[in-house]
């Protein structure tokens, strides 16, 4: 079982209650925050930034990944670093898939998971897993803010 370190910013990530730990499943966002942070102060340096303001990520509703434990890890782990004071900034793709009765292709949300056309359940997804780093804002050395990266994987 993964736990979370500490509690996360509001209740998405269920991993504690008043009694401590409840096994929420949220430790390996620790490690992916630990490779955000590696490569954003790697881009931002490319970059000649010295501060890293915000990390937007693109996220599937099937990604597995919760930006409110990714923001509370990335506060904790960038702490005397260019990203420290960072905002994780998300944005979710839509869930989409292709209905293995009717065959057509449709967006679903995630309390939903039915072909629209047909009610079935037999369904292929097309897309939702996506977990990319779009861009970062930064600082550069004598510049305000500026967007960096290219929404590598």
């Amino acid at each position: 079982m993964e736990f979370c370190f500490g509690p996360c910013y509001n209740d998405s990530c269920e991993s504690f209650d008043r009694n401590g730990l409840t096994g929420g499943q949220f430790m390996h966002e620790l490690s992916i925050t630990q490779e955000i942070l590696r490569y954003s102060i790697q881009e931002a340096k490319r970059q000649d930034a010295d501060r890293i303001r915000a990390i937007r990520l693109r996220l599937g509703p099937f990604s597995g990944i919760v930006p409110e434990c990714i923001q509370m890890y990335l506060d904790l782990l960038s702490e005397g670093t260019i990203a420290q004071g960072a905002k994780i900034e998300a944005v979710i793709q839509p869930l989409k898939i292709r209905c293995r009765d009717c065959g057509r292709e449709s967006e679903i949300t995630r309390s939903h998971i039915a072909c629209p056309f047909c009610g079935s359940l037999r369904l292929k997804i097309l897309s939702g897993k996506e977990f990319l780093i779009e861009s970062l804002e930064v600082d550069i050395r004598g510049n305000q803010s500026a967007p960096s990266g290219d929404g590598m994987e």
